[in-house]
């Protein structure tokens, strides 16, 4: 694998990868939120500085039937223009004649992007044939997008067999990558990993592989209630998943049997409907009345979170504690976010990520007040879980 920082990019095409899938107002069709342009600006800016051009290629959303005007990379290249300071040129079709033509006159300096490579459903199949001909628009491959690298798809995996000697990683996936890895490898104490969310099914194989790397593991969200369930607490009509009663018990014990602190609230806001405008109580966790269901953690529990997170010195936090998107349900996802911001201002590397966290620290702006927040939630949690990542592998094979 070749280091970004070293390679003498002068008067080459470097092809970026980019995770330019971001979110689009339905109506104006207007960015709604460009983390993902502006992560990968650092990384198109350094090619250029060292002499290089860029022809940039992403997917966004997801189109059924070839192209849809919705989807069209087309939307966002004014805004991409003016966050990079460069004027980025629109290639039209990924694999199309006007597109090759462009990207084989670019020059030093110049920026290009080519169309959704999802208008092809050789991008998801990872056709090699596909691969080969996105391959020829650079000199050079540089995957940034960690977004997608828990795919195995043409533009992300199989295209870096075209490029054996000139692939590499961006700044930014090279950046996501270290910081996972310092959650997962770090010497610093106490670590501390706070799992919020829904489901506990959904979060099994990263709870059983934290518990092996962390001193503390804080479960939130709609997730706490199948464990209190499960050692018999009663929780009234609030979400559980009766089907990992069990697994719930298993991973009590297993956090014993580690040595790990698991933090399981000890209270909750209730609500007697699943509005902002419901009926509200705070009861202890084990104690919620037929009818009711819990919505956030309580006030001790905030507390005891607050003390925990405060005392940490690397902090991972991967979903709410309650449903933050409603107003009366906020309170325990904002002082989580608030103590973590503490924490880092105190020393903590902290790291956010999965889409929920990332919306909730965006939502309440203090994405800046973090150590890093990580724009890839699928490939982040895969690489959590120990998975190998098929666009990370490809680089360093």
């Amino acid at each position: 694998m070749v280091d970004i920082h070293s390679y003498d990019f002068s008067g080459k095409r470097a092809l970026v990868r980019v995770d330019f899938n971001v979110p689009l107002d339905k109506e104006t069709l207007e960015i709604t939120d460009d983390t993902r342009i502006r992560a990968a600006i650092p990384t198109i800016k350094m090619i250029l500085d060292k002499g290089g051009s860029v022809v940039l290629m992403s997917h966004l959303g997801r189109p059924k039937q070839g192209f849809e005007a919705k989807f069209s990379l087309e939307n966002i290249v004014s805004h991409i223009s003016s966050k990079l300071g460069v004027e980025v040129k629109f290639g039209g079709d990924c694999i199309g004649s006007e597109a090759f033509n462009m990207s084989a006159g670019l020059k030093s300096g110049e920026v290009m992007i080519l169309d959704n490579v999802r208008f092809y459903k050789h991008e998801t199949t990872g056709t090699e044939s596909f691969a080969e001909q996105l391959s020829k628009h650079g000199d050079i491959f540089v995957n940034d997008a960690f977004g997608t690298a828990h795919r195995a798809h043409a533009s992300t995996t199989i295209i870096a067999k075209f490029f054996p000697n000139d692939k590499m990683f961006g700044l930014l996936l090279a950046e996501e990558i270290k910081s996972v890895d310092k959650v997962l490898h770090s010497n610093e104490k106490p670590r501390t990993a706070i799992v919020g969310g829904a489901k506990v099914s959904s979060k099994i194989t990263i709870i059983e592989r934290l518990l092996d790397s962390v001193d503390n593991l804080i479960v939130g969200g709609g997730m706490a209630y199948t464990f209190v369930k499960a050692r018999g607490g009663s929780v009234g009509n609030s979400l559980v998943e009766n089907d990992y009663l069990e697994m719930a018990n298993t991973i009590v014990q297993a956090a014993k049997d580690k040595g790990v602190n698991l933090f399981i609230p000890m209270d909750t806001v209730i609500a007697d409907a699943f509005s902002n405008d419901a009926n509200r109580d705070e009861v202890s966790i084990d104690e919620i009345p037929a009818g009711w269901m819990g919505l956030d953690i309580g006030a001790e529990s905030i507390s005891a979170c607050d003390a925990i997170i405060r005392n940490s010195k690397i902090i991972l936090w991967n979903g709410p504690m309650g449903v933050f998107e409603m107003e009366n349900f906020q309170k325990g996802t904002v002082s989580v976010a608030n103590s973590i911001v503490e924490a880092t201002a105190n020393g903590a590397f902290s790291l956010i990520g999965g889409g929920d966290s990332v919306a909730a620290i965006n939502k309440f702006n203090l994405a800046d007040k973090v150590s890093y927040v990580s724009t890839g939630g699928g490939a982040m949690l895969e690489y959590l879980e120990g998975k190998e990542l098929p666009g990370i592998k490809a680089i360093l094979d």
